[in-house]
């Protein structure tokens, strides 16, 4: 299903496979190409295999399901939480696939049989919301309903480092984490909005503490923190600027964080200055996928939609419906020529860019 390139026009471009402008790749069309039905609950996170072959999704309904996106078939489910799995990503080889989950645990799978390889967790773990894999592959980070931050080896499964704030009186909920393209960083999005930025080796250290989402006009008590009612699975009082999604764009200059506050703020790097917001979400900002080339930014929002960004800019150049329910996981395809998007509605979809394929 290769699509003419729109490169190919262009004299001088002789590379094999031709570079495609996806941010003209992208303002061109996003359609929907297909939907995978067979979650029956909703579902939180979708990850694209680095083969760009298959899609994982896991959700509500605590199976972690893998896709072949040229048939759309369901190859296998699998089987291992016992809760909402909030979290999915492959290893850049695609030889493991990690999940973290409300159940309090990481596992880590083989993706090509199904077998579950690890199964990570610490005796005072609490619901794993975000999971970061360093550009390696080799370490896991974790963000939670706790304060600290777990950094775990990925091969061995052993714990490496728990990152701790130098505040020891702030019990907010460090619930996003995204690794620097570096791997040298992390970065960390909190329950009341706060943005963090660590150096990982070998200290540990936090480094900045920016405000980011953050308001001082809120009465700020610990008991105003968010806290689960098992009915609705919702919050019964979650924080306002609650961070959501968090990303880097591959070259590490910038950082992207989404709140519940509806908005996607852009942060300078490695110096976490607060270069601009951008506003057009009437929900929570829930997920990210950043192209390949760093230049599209997709956001996928409680209001149903996801929206396309031009980093450059910080436009919304386009906005994509389809999905008749919050969308709260979207990816990219290893090329950025697709995008796979999962949603409360209980259906994965998958968007193609770029100028209709003339038959």
């Amino acid at each position: 299903m290769t699509t003419p390139s729109p490169a190919s026009s262009h004299p001088g471009t002789a590379a094999p496979s031709q570079p495609v402008n996806l941010l003209e790749h992208w303002k061109a069309d996003a359609r929907e190409i297909k939907t995978f039905r067979g979650h029956s609950h909703g579902i939180w996170t979708i990850a694209y295999a680095p083969d760009g072959k298959t899609l994982a999704s896991g959700g509500v309904d605590r199976l972690l399901r893998i896709w072949d996106i040229e048939t759309g078939r369901l190859l296998r489910s699998l089987r291992g939480h016992t809760h909402d799995i909030r979290a999915a990503l492959y290893t850049p080889d695609g030889q493991m696939l990690a999940t973290g989950s409300e159940d309090r645990t990481i596992r880590l799978w083989n993706p090509n049989t199904g077998e579950p390889l690890k199964l990570l967790f610490t005796r005072y773990d609490h619901n794993v919301c975000s999971l970061s894999l360093s550009p390696d592959g080799l370490m896991l980070a974790r963000g939670s309903h706790n304060k600290d931050i777990k950094i775990w080896e990925v091969t061995t499964g052993t714990e490496l480092m728990t990152l701790l704030g130098k505040d020891t009186y702030d019990h907010h909920w460090s619930t996003c984490v995204a690794f620097s393209p570096d791997g040298v960083h992390l970065a960390s999005g909190n329950d009341i909005g706060k943005v963090r930025l660590w150096e990982v080796l070998p200290s540990g250290e936090e480094k900045i503490v920016h405000n980011g989402h953050w308001q001082d006009d809120t009465f700020d008590g610990t008991d105003t923190r968010g806290y689960f009612v098992e009915d609705d699975g919702g919050f019964q009082k979650a924080m306002d600027y609650w961070i959501g999604a968090m990303t880097y764009t591959p070259d590490g200059n910038l950082l992207f964080t989404g709140s519940r506050d509806t908005t996607i703020k852009c942060f300078a790097m490695p110096q976490l200055t607060e270069t601009r917001t951008l506003k057009g979400h009437t929900g929570w900002v829930r997920c990210f996928a950043m192209s390949p080339d760093g230049a599209v930014l997709a956001s996928a929002s409680d209001d149903k939609t996801i929206k396309l960004w031009e980093v450059a800019t910080g436009k919304n150049f386009r906005t994509i419906k389809g999905h008749t329910d919050a969308v709260r996981g979207i990816a990219f395809s290893p090329d950025g020529k697709r995008l796979a998007s999962a949603s409360w509605d209980r259906t994965v979809k998958l968007w193609e860019g770029g100028a209709e394929p003339q038959e």
